[in-house]
């Protein structure tokens, strides 16, 4: 039978561009793995867990996730699941449909403080930690910004002084992830031979992780500040392979791969639940999905979504092939969570007042994106980023 000929297949409202055609049936398997665990594990109870401002059970939820392989999936040997880009992306997508959340403890976890280690550690660092942060067991965290040095790193205060064969921390370090129940915090410090990366038991004497409060995104998450008060570390602590902040900018662009796929996650729950509504609340004797307007706004609510899935799947490919730049992260982090914060916006006028209710996952979602708008880059810095590379142009200072 002739191509021409052939039966088209059904629309699929769900995947309108097809996209699951271009993954494999391992892809689809993972998938349906972490969306099943987050169904089950996460969203019956995210609502309460935002209201109140905590993510209770933190620890084993951890290790649920490194039951399922979602803890360092990227990353090769020492437990790790050693899955594809695209496979660890999947698996972001779905994390944060449910909650940002969740998926930045992934993140922070795998593509902050395991990649790290596996990236720049020593043979003892890898197996000292890798194995039971791939299990869950010990959570890590990533400490780079500070409470006056965000977008600039190089200009960070923390400083490490060698002390005989030791080395001696003084610091603070800002919007933490994970902080306060990590096992292992990787600190990166200005040295008299550069900034260098530590891996810092969390248990040494002064070394302390307050817990941030008060917050308005990002609530079902934990979030510290860390501080360092003549924190004694023996030399086989420091990362070897990593001096200069090539080491710490490598771990953040790994991250900001994830959240280009995560961000259409959050998206997509936004995207889910105004098609729902819009399909069973009736205005004027009958459904609100049966105006044109709110058909408008969902056709280009669904056009975006798809475009930055299709991006980040792209990126994914990239990635898989050793041929994903930092610049082209940056363009996927600036699209993505720029339009997926329009989608929410766009879907809370489609619910009117029931979208601030936490009985829908709209708003949740918004004020989340809010966080990812400005973490792992700012809006302006992936801007310059692409400036610099489409011009030739240093426009940074």
């Amino acid at each position: 039978m002739s191509s021409k000929s052939a039966k088209l297949p059904p629309f699929d409202p769900a995947d309108p561009l097809g996209i699951d055609d271009l993954l494999e049936p391992e892809d689809l398997a993972i998938r349906d793995t972490v969306r099943g665990w987050a169904a089950d594990r996460v969203l019956p109870y995210i609502a309460g867990w935002y209201e109140k401002g905590e993510l209770p059970g933190i620890r084993e939820l951890a290790r649920e996730l490194g039951g399922i392989g979602a803890l360092g999936m990227s990353l090769d040997g020492y437990g790790c699941a050693g899955a594809s880009a695209v496979q660890y992306g999947l698996a972001c997508l779905e994390l944060e449909a449910a909650d940002s959340g969740i998926r930045s403890l992934v993140s922070v976890q795998g593509s902050l403080a395991m990649y790290a280690i596996h990236r720049y550690g020593s043979e003892e660092q890898k197996q000292q930690w890798l194995p039971r942060m791939a299990s869950g067991e010990v959570i890590g965290c990533f400490g780079l910004t500070e409470p006056d040095h965000g977008s600039d790193p190089a200009s960070m205060r923390t400083y490490a002084k060698r002390d005989g064969s030791d080395w001696v921390l003084n610091g603070r370090k800002m919007w933490i992830t994970n902080g306060s129940v990590a096992g292992v915090a990787v600190v990166w410090a200005q040295t008299d031979e550069g900034i260098r990366g530590f891996a810092v038991p969390t248990d040494v004497p002064g070394f302390s992780a307050p817990e941030i409060k008060h917050k308005w995104s990002l609530r079902a998450s934990v979030t510290s500040e860390l501080v360092l008060d003549d924190v004694r570390l023996p030399a086989d602590a420091v990362l070897p392979e990593a001096t200069g902040l090539r080491g710490p900018l490598s771990c953040l662009s790994h991250a900001r791969y994830g959240i280009v796929w995560g961000a259409m996650g959050a998206a997509r729950s936004c995207f889910e639940a105004a098609v729902d509504y819009a399909k069973s609340r009736e205005q004027f004797g009958r459904p609100i999905g049966g105006f044109q307007l709110t058909q408008a706004k969902l056709a280009d609510m669904a056009v975006e979504l798809h475009k930055g899935i299709l991006l980040a799947h792209h990126l994914g490919r990239r990635m898989d092939a050793g041929r994903l730049r930092p610049e082209q992260v940056s363009f996927g982090k600036l699209n993505n969570v720029r339009e997926a914060i329009g989608i929410c916006r766009t879907a809370r006028t489609i619910l009117g007042a029931n979208g601030i209710s936490l009985e829908y996952p709209v708003m949740r979602h918004a004020t989340n994106l809010e966080s990812v708008l400005t973490y792992e880059g700012t809006v302006e810095m992936h801007q310059l980023v692409l400036g610099k590379a489409l011009t030739g142009i240093d426009a940074f200072r």
